[in-house]
Protein backbone atom coordinates (compact mmCIF):
# COMPACT_ATOMS: atom_id res chain seq x y z
CA UNK A 1 0.00 0.00 0.00
CA UNK A 2 2.13 3.07 -1.38
CA UNK A 3 0.26 6.60 -0.15
CA UNK A 4 1.24 9.70 -2.23
CA UNK A 5 3.37 11.66 1.16
CA UNK A 6 1.98 14.69 2.45
CA UNK A 7 3.85 17.73 2.86
CA UNK A 8 2.66 18.08 6.27
CA UNK A 9 1.47 15.71 9.29
CA UNK A 10 -2.80 15.03 8.73
CA UNK A 11 -2.63 13.57 12.87
CA UNK A 12 -1.02 16.73 13.84
CA UNK A 13 -3.29 18.75 11.97
CA UNK A 14 -6.40 16.91 13.25
CA UNK A 15 -5.15 17.88 16.76
CA UNK A 16 -4.84 21.38 16.05
CA UNK A 17 -8.40 21.39 14.47
CA UNK A 18 -9.56 19.46 17.74
CA UNK A 19 -8.27 21.74 19.83
CA UNK A 20 -9.59 24.71 18.17
CA UNK A 21 -12.73 23.43 18.55
CA UNK A 22 -12.60 23.41 21.92
CA UNK A 23 -12.01 19.32 21.92
CA UNK A 24 -8.47 19.67 24.03
CA UNK A 25 -9.54 16.90 26.72
CA UNK A 26 -10.09 14.71 24.09
CA UNK A 27 -6.97 15.80 21.86
CA UNK A 28 -4.14 13.88 22.74
CA UNK A 29 -6.84 10.84 22.94
CA UNK A 30 -7.96 11.45 19.08
CA UNK A 31 -4.38 11.71 17.91
CA UNK A 32 -2.48 8.58 19.78
CA UNK A 33 -5.67 6.55 18.69
CA UNK A 34 -5.90 8.27 14.95
CA UNK A 35 -2.04 7.59 14.97
CA UNK A 36 -2.22 3.81 16.37
CA UNK A 37 -4.58 2.96 13.46
CA UNK A 38 -2.49 4.49 11.20
CA UNK A 39 0.36 2.71 12.11
CA UNK A 40 -1.15 -0.46 12.49
CA UNK A 41 -2.16 0.26 8.36
CA UNK A 42 1.21 0.86 7.57
CA UNK A 43 2.63 -2.63 9.08
CA UNK A 44 -0.48 -4.73 8.29
CA UNK A 45 0.73 -3.68 4.48
CA UNK A 46 4.14 -4.66 5.36
CA UNK A 47 3.33 -7.86 6.72
CA UNK A 48 0.60 -8.69 4.02
CA UNK A 49 3.39 -7.97 1.12
CA UNK A 50 5.69 -10.84 2.60
CA UNK A 51 2.21 -13.42 3.44
CA UNK A 52 0.45 -12.49 0.33
CA UNK A 53 2.57 -14.96 -2.25
CA UNK A 54 2.53 -17.72 0.48
CA UNK A 55 -1.41 -17.41 0.34
CA UNK A 56 -1.84 -16.52 4.24
CA UNK A 57 -3.20 -13.61 5.74
CA UNK A 58 -1.38 -13.02 9.49
CA UNK A 59 -4.31 -14.36 11.20
CA UNK A 60 -3.37 -17.65 9.75
CA UNK A 61 0.38 -16.98 10.13
CA UNK A 62 -0.47 -16.48 13.88
CA UNK A 63 -2.38 -20.26 13.90
CA UNK A 64 0.15 -22.00 12.35
CA UNK A 65 3.16 -20.63 14.99
CA UNK A 66 0.55 -20.92 18.09
CA UNK A 67 0.53 -24.88 16.89
CA UNK A 68 3.99 -24.86 15.84
CA UNK A 69 5.24 -23.65 19.53
CA UNK A 70 3.05 -26.29 21.19
CA UNK A 71 4.20 -29.81 22.15
CA UNK A 72 2.21 -31.88 19.93
CA UNK A 73 1.81 -29.54 17.50
CA UNK A 74 -2.05 -29.16 18.28
CA UNK A 75 -4.90 -27.55 20.35
CA UNK A 76 -8.33 -27.07 20.66
CA UNK A 77 -9.87 -24.82 18.64
CA UNK A 78 -11.75 -22.87 21.71
CA UNK A 79 -7.75 -22.71 23.84
CA UNK A 80 -6.12 -21.61 20.16
CA UNK A 81 -8.78 -18.77 19.99
CA UNK A 82 -8.30 -17.65 23.84
CA UNK A 83 -4.80 -17.55 23.28
CA UNK A 84 -4.56 -15.67 19.89
CA UNK A 85 -7.50 -13.24 21.94
CA UNK A 86 -9.81 -13.74 18.52
CA UNK A 87 -13.51 -14.75 18.36
CA UNK A 88 -14.45 -18.07 18.02
CA UNK A 89 -15.82 -17.51 14.54
CA UNK A 90 -12.22 -16.17 13.39
CA UNK A 91 -10.11 -18.98 14.58
CA UNK A 92 -12.83 -21.09 12.34
CA UNK A 93 -12.43 -19.53 9.78
CA UNK A 94 -7.93 -19.02 9.76
CA UNK A 95 -8.35 -23.08 10.29
CA UNK A 96 -10.84 -23.76 7.62
CA UNK A 97 -8.74 -21.93 5.38
CA UNK A 98 -5.81 -23.38 6.57
CA UNK A 99 -7.16 -27.23 6.26
CA UNK A 100 -8.26 -26.29 2.77
CA UNK A 101 -4.63 -25.62 1.80
CA UNK A 102 -3.23 -28.64 3.88
CA UNK A 103 -1.46 -26.61 6.45
CA UNK A 104 -3.88 -28.14 9.60
CA UNK A 105 -5.95 -30.88 10.31
CA UNK A 106 -9.11 -30.81 12.24
CA UNK A 107 -10.73 -33.32 14.00
CA UNK A 108 -12.75 -34.32 17.26
CA UNK A 109 -11.41 -33.64 20.55
CA UNK A 110 -11.26 -37.08 22.76
CA UNK A 111 -10.65 -35.39 25.53
CA UNK A 112 -13.97 -33.53 24.84
CA UNK A 113 -17.27 -34.46 23.11
CA UNK A 114 -18.17 -31.28 21.11
CA UNK A 115 -14.51 -29.92 20.78
CA UNK A 116 -12.05 -29.64 17.86
CA UNK A 117 -8.13 -30.35 17.61
CA UNK A 118 -6.69 -28.27 15.15
CA UNK A 119 -2.79 -29.75 14.81
CA UNK A 120 -0.40 -28.60 12.28
CA UNK A 121 1.21 -30.48 9.19
CA UNK A 122 4.53 -30.71 8.27
CA UNK A 123 3.58 -28.42 5.01
CA UNK A 124 2.02 -26.26 7.95
CA UNK A 125 5.26 -26.34 9.78
CA UNK A 126 7.34 -25.62 6.83
CA UNK A 127 5.37 -22.70 5.03
CA UNK A 128 5.23 -21.47 9.02
CA UNK A 129 9.05 -21.44 9.24
CA UNK A 130 9.38 -20.05 5.63
CA UNK A 131 6.94 -17.31 6.60
CA UNK A 132 8.94 -16.28 9.40
CA UNK A 133 12.06 -16.34 7.92
CA UNK A 134 10.61 -13.81 5.68
CA UNK A 135 8.97 -11.67 8.16
CA UNK A 136 12.01 -11.62 10.50
CA UNK A 137 14.13 -10.45 7.52
CA UNK A 138 11.40 -7.68 6.18
CA UNK A 139 9.24 -6.48 8.74
CA UNK A 140 10.47 -7.68 12.36
CA UNK A 141 14.09 -6.36 12.16
CA UNK A 142 12.80 -3.19 10.40
CA UNK A 143 15.41 0.11 12.27
CA UNK A 144 11.98 2.05 12.64
CA UNK A 145 10.44 -1.44 14.76
CA UNK A 146 13.31 -1.86 16.79
CA UNK A 147 14.33 1.24 17.98
CA UNK A 148 14.59 2.40 21.82
CA UNK A 149 11.51 4.60 21.14
CA UNK A 150 9.89 1.29 20.06
CA UNK A 151 10.53 -0.82 23.08
CA UNK A 152 9.19 2.47 24.71
CA UNK A 153 6.06 2.15 22.60
CA UNK A 154 5.54 -1.69 23.27
CA UNK A 155 5.73 -1.11 26.94
CA UNK A 156 3.18 2.25 26.44
CA UNK A 157 0.98 -0.82 24.78
CA UNK A 158 1.53 -3.52 27.27
CA UNK A 159 -0.02 -0.88 29.69
CA UNK A 160 -2.93 0.02 28.04
CA UNK A 161 -3.49 -4.00 27.30
CA UNK A 162 -3.48 -4.75 30.70
CA UNK A 163 -5.72 -1.58 32.18
CA UNK A 164 -8.33 -2.80 29.64
CA UNK A 165 -8.26 -6.39 30.53
CA UNK A 166 -6.46 -8.08 27.84
CA UNK A 167 -4.09 -9.77 30.90
CA UNK A 168 -3.22 -10.33 34.11
CA UNK A 169 -0.27 -8.71 35.52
Amino acid sequence: MTTARLPFDPIGEAARLWREHGWEAATDGMAAVTSLMRAQAIVQAWVDDVLRPLQLSFARYELLMLLSFTREGCLPMAKAGARLQVHPTSVTNAASRLEAAGLVVRRPDPNDGRGVLVTITGAGRSVAARATELLNEQVFSRPELTSPGMHALVDTLRELRQVAGDFET
